[in-house]
């Protein structure tokens, strides 16, 4: 009895132990380790890749995604992609008004009431790329195109992220049917397992994305030389969107080490002061 009573608590633990793995079975891949240089305490943007990946966006992403909660003048702001000391406000930065100054943007006639087309100044918000839902959702096979503003923010390991989903693209293995209008992507959050008419224990990770593969070697020129691999230009747009998702990051951290600093300095001037009030007090 006592050998039969183990064996059944073995069985039960093993089966308790593979519920979670026959859960995980078709789930996204982990994000691809990338390194930036913007990660850690003391990481800060290198403003030459915010400028290829801005270059990535306004060429390749901003066809189909907004981003919506950024304005021109923040390009020019500190730690932005053209940020220029010389200029005392991002709406001076010359570089800045020349790159809003090639949208046309909406906006009214003071005089007649009319909706015009103005070219765009700093002050201006990004254009959307669509004029409302239903239009963006109609020309892209009824998906609709997340706003790109926070996105590495809204992801885990966003900017990592990001980059494994531009450069994941793969053939979907045998067995896996895919919907027209669909792409298979492991990294892509998801589960394939209605579509799969493979073994049932050999799931294959990953989802279905209805964006197909945006980037591709040479697709975009940088003005500075670096050499345009789909890798790169996926690590640089994945750079910029984590920097539009948070472009006060360098403040940021700056602040938290004066603050760090001060602690440290209050709390050994507050126990010198202890040991110096209580020095003749018996314990």
């Amino acid at each position: 009895m006592l050998r039969k009573g183990i064996a059944l608590a073995a069985l039960g633990l093993a089966v308790f132990t593979a519920a979670p793995a026959a859960q995980a079975a078709g789930g996204a891949l982990p994000p691809k380790h990338v390194e930036f240089s913007f990660e850690g305490p003391f990481g800060k943007f290198d403003q030459a890749q915010l400028q290829r990946g801005y270059k990535v966006y306004r060429e390749v992403c901003s066809a189909c995604h907004s981003m919506n909660l950024m304005y021109f003048r923040n390009l020019g702001q500190k730690g932005g992609p053209f940020y220029d000391p010389k200029y005392k406000t991002p709406n001076d930065n010359a570089i800045v008004k020349a790159i809003a100054a090639e949208y046309q943007v909406k906006d009214i006639d003071s005089e007649t009431g009319d909706v015009i087309d103005r070219p765009g100044t700093p002050a201006d918000h990004f254009p959307n790329p669509f004029p409302n839902e239903p239009a963006a959702r109609a020309s892209n096979g009824g998906a609709l195109p997340p706003d790109l503003s926070v996105m590495a923010k809204a992801r885990h390991e966003g900017p990592q992220y990001i980059y494994s989903i531009l450069t994941g693209y793969k053939e979907p293995p045998k067995g896996l049917k895919v919907a027209p209008g669909m792409h298979y992507n492991p990294y892509m959050n998801g589960d394939v397992t209605a579509a799969w008419s493979g073994p049932h224990d050999k799931v294959p990770p990953g989802g279905f994305i209805a964006m197909a593969q945006p980037l591709a070697a040479d697709q975009v020129s940088f003005d500075d030389g670096t050499k345009s691999t789909l890798e790169q230009q996926a690590k640089d747009v994945a750079a910029f969107i984590a920097w539009a998702s948070e472009p006060k990051m360098e403040e940021r951290k700056a602040f938290g080490m004066a603050a760090m600093a001060y602690l440290f300095i209050f709390a050994a001037l507050l126990y010198a002061s202890y040991r110096r009030i209580w020095r003749n007090v018996a314990h």
